[in-house]
């Protein structure tokens, strides 16, 4: 057996789409006149999304509960209006019924109000589940909990991300 070094190959890639993608998302090597390549050689990569969308905080630690960033809600045979600024919204908690009721999260516009989560218990015992949900308001929609008598939605949430898509972090951090 014959023990051969690896040679790297570099080899010209004639794809117009992939040149027309890289120059999309590449504007400044639009018009730079060479030719795409590709290589057989590992290159280690540094992922800089998050810095280059204008935030330090990967997606998963931005959507942390938080003491500053938290609103905590106890919803107990009432209608508990949650927001209606527009954005993203992340509720982490627990909804508990008992009988043949129901507990939700929903949403109006004013003439309309649709259920956007539920947790409906037709037996007569007690149910409970722990939920994490994350809702889209828009402008003009309000976002609710509701509760019967019988039942609970505990818990807390907060805006993830505002209304333009901007993701927001939570309050006090990153230090």
């Amino acid at each position: 057996m014959v023990n051969r070094p690896s040679v790297p190959e570099i080899i010209t890639v004639n794809s117009e789409d992939l040149q027309t993608t890289i120059r999309d998302l590449l504007p400044s090597q639009n018009g730079f006149g060479s030719e795409l390549q590709a290589t057989n050689v590992i290159v280690p990569t540094i992922d800089l999304t998050a810095t280059a969308e204008g935030s330090r905080l990967p997606f998963e630690l931005q959507t942390a509960a938080a003491f500053g960033s938290a609103t905590s809600i106890a919803v107990v045979n009432q209608t508990t209006v949650m927001t209606s600024t527009p954005g993203w919204y992340r509720f982490i908690g627990t909804v508990t019924v008992n009988g043949g009721v129901n507990a939700e999260f929903s949403m109006s516009d004013g003439l309309s109000t649709k259920t956007m989560w539920s947790l409906n218990n037709a037996a007569n015992n007690e149910l409970s589940t722990a939920v994490d949900l994350i809702f889209a308001v828009a402008n003009g929609i309000t976002l609710s909990a509701i509760a019967p008598a019988t039942g609970a939605i505990t818990g807390s949430f907060r805006q993830i991300a505002d209304g333009q898509g901007e993701l927001v972090d939570p309050v006090g951090l990153p230090l």
